[in-house]
């Protein structure tokens, strides 16, 4: 199975649950990550050459998925837009539809770059997640856990993680925070921003985003 994963700090608690329940070398050996942008998981998933991945949730429409996102119920703290010269940011899918939702112009911008902006300029920039919530008083669901092939498993996968609360080894957090440019704290403080079980809220709010984003 070969399993896309956005290379993104959000992700973080879910690679690490995955590690953990790949306990047997015929496990490892039998599953294989690729880690990417989303812009560049929605392609490989689109072109199948991953079974499974946590895909945009602008391009999940048609897709089987389960019940896992990357999900914000207000602000996020890393999808922003800056003012300035209108911009998207290439790595994104449905950051950028959802500033032409919310009517906003400026430069996109996500993930963990955008993470490090923001704690170095905390006033500046307008958090996409936060207008939405506030426009539409429900969180947004950025990207959805889908498969091509692999069903049961992936399904199983998700059902597991939701249910579990995944603590990061002190060793992880600190290698992943220097690698990103954020302290531990910071690091530990951004991921409860993020939410990955949907609930009806969740699905209501991306049944909305999709109507939508079909109108513009």
């Amino acid at each position: 199975m070969i399993f896309g994963s956005i290379s993104y700090l959000n992700l973080l608690p879910f690679q690490i649950f995955l590690k953990k329940n790949l306990p047997t070398t015929q496990s490892k050996q039998i599953f294989r990550y690729k880690r990417d942008i989303p812009s560049s998981i929605n392609l490989s998933f689109r072109q199948r050459k991953v079974n499974g991945a946590f895909i945009s949730s602008i391009t999940s429409s048609k897709s089987k998925c389960t019940n896992l996102g990357i999900i914000a119920n207000g602000a996020v703290k890393s999808v922003f837009v800056i003012e300035g010269k209108e911009e998207i940011d290439k790595a994104s899918a449905s950051s950028n539809i959802l500033a032409k939702v919310l009517k906003l112009k400026g430069k996109v911008i996500i993930g963990d770059r955008a993470l490090r902006y923001h704690l170095d300029n905390p006033e500046n920039g307008i958090d996409l997640a936060q207008r939405w919530k506030e426009e539409t008083g429900l969180p947004f669901v950025f990207a959805r856990l889908c498969y091509n092939s692999y069903s049961k498993e992936i399904t199983a996968i998700a059902n597991k993680f939701s249910k579990q609360k995944i603590y990061i080894p002190q060793t992880i957090l600190k290698r992943e925070a220097k690698a990103k440019g954020v302290t531990p704290k910071e690091l530990l403080w951004y991921l409860r921003h993020i939410d990955y079980k949907m609930d009806s809220k969740a699905h209501k709010s991306l049944k909305l985003f999709l109507r939508k984003s079909r109108k513009l």
